[in-house]
């Protein structure tokens, strides 16, 4: 597991933060699987920083609860009027049942201690025919990063921390979730330069970073900065987010 109490949560917002036209495409695609009505109540559950959670209370116009293990991670939490920030795990989120209209997993599913407990309670929150999305790598569609290069590990670390489409799909089921048949894909962001990738990923707030073996570290960063260095400007290419899209049943 990840300490998000310590180093993670003083770079995070550095590393992983988003900009506004992130925000927006992101909060704008979740809106096309949800009702038109105003306000949805929205849980952001593994909140983090709150990258995205002030935006879901700006698209849906209701109350927003950011629910995040790691104090050190809602301490420097986005504040916003209509949004509470909230101690608790995917296995004891502390909602009621039927509560919200629609969950959102933002790449926090991997850090689930207990995956099928996260979806059954992701499930007693919702209100029925609620949405959840589970935005996350899946092991048979990992995306093609360019900076796999650097650390010959990196590939298959990161496809080991995820579940296939078809076992996620299976957790859901069981949790009393109707999945859908295949992922949405999602193009939300932002286009960036070598400098400005190299800049955000040398502060290893991807969780990647903390299960590489440590004689990659170094000498993989050293090429990256080189690379930076000598092709400062050279536009970067974008992966679309792969989103599972779930639903409780009415």
């Amino acid at each position: 597991m990840v300490d998000y109490d310590g180093r993670m949560s003083q770079v995070y917002t550095a590393g992983r933060g988003m900009a506004v036209e992130e925000v927006r495409r992101w909060t704008g695609a979740l809106a096309e699987h949800l009702p038109e009505r105003r306000p949805l109540d929205v849980l952001d559950l593994g909140s983090g920083t709150g990258r995205l959670t002030p935006g879901l209370a700006e698209e849906f116009q209701g109350q927003v609860y950011g629910v995040e293990p790691a104090e050190g991670m809602r301490v420097l939490a986005a504040a916003h009027p209509r949004v509470t920030y909230l101690a608790g795990s995917a296995e004891a989120i502390p909602l009621p049942e039927a509560s919200v209209d629609a969950v959102l997993m933002f790449l926090s599913f991997h850090h689930f201690r207990d995956q099928a407990q996260g979806l059954r309670e992701v499930r007693r929150v919702l209100r029925p025919g609620g949405v959840a999305f589970l935005r996350s790598q899946f092991a048979d569609l990992m995306p093609d990063l360019f900076w796999y290069e650097y650390f010959p590990s990196a590939r298959t670390v990161d496809a080991a921390m995820y579940p296939t489409l078809a076992e996620a799909q299976a957790m859901a089921a069981e949790a009393g979730l109707v999945p859908g048949e295949e992922v949405v894909w999602v193009s939300a962001e932002k286009q960036r330069t070598l400098r400005e990738t190299y800049e955000r990923v040398s502060l290893r707030a991807l969780s990647t970073f903390e299960h590489l073996p440590a004689d990659e570290l170094d000498p993989g960063f050293a090429r990256f900065a080189a690379d930076a260095q000598r092709e400062p400007e050279r536009m970067m290419p974008l992966h679309p987010g792969a989103v599972l899209v779930l639903t409780r049943p009415r």
